[in-house]
């Protein structure tokens, strides 16, 4: 995390990366009451990525602490559209 409360996301997060991000994400979602995700750095990525986001989520629902997404990049925002979980990302701009 770079400074508190915001998780950077890597610029390459596909199938081979998402076990380890998504445990490090749902680690500090138990940790903090609310967990900014900057996606802004995402250059290389598949719907793991958004497997990812939505398991953060998923903890953060769990833990009554929230998550938001900061910086998805228009790529990953038109797979969420495709999965119909845009709605559920907590996107801000």
């Amino acid at each position: 995390m770079s400074e508190s409360g915001v998780f950077q996301l890597p610029a390459l997060l596909t199938h081979d990366q998402a076990r380890a991000v998504a445990t490090q994400v749902c680690n500090l979602v138990r940790t903090q009451p609310l967990l900014q995700i900057d996606a802004s750095e995402l250059t290389q990525f598949d719907s793991s990525a958004l497997a990812v986001l939505l398991a953060g989520l998923r903890e953060a629902a769990q833990h009554q602490h929230a998550l938001k997404v900061s910086g998805l990049p228009a790529k990953a925002l038109a797979l969420a559209r495709v999965y119909g979980v845009e709605n559920l990302l907590h996107l801000q701009s």
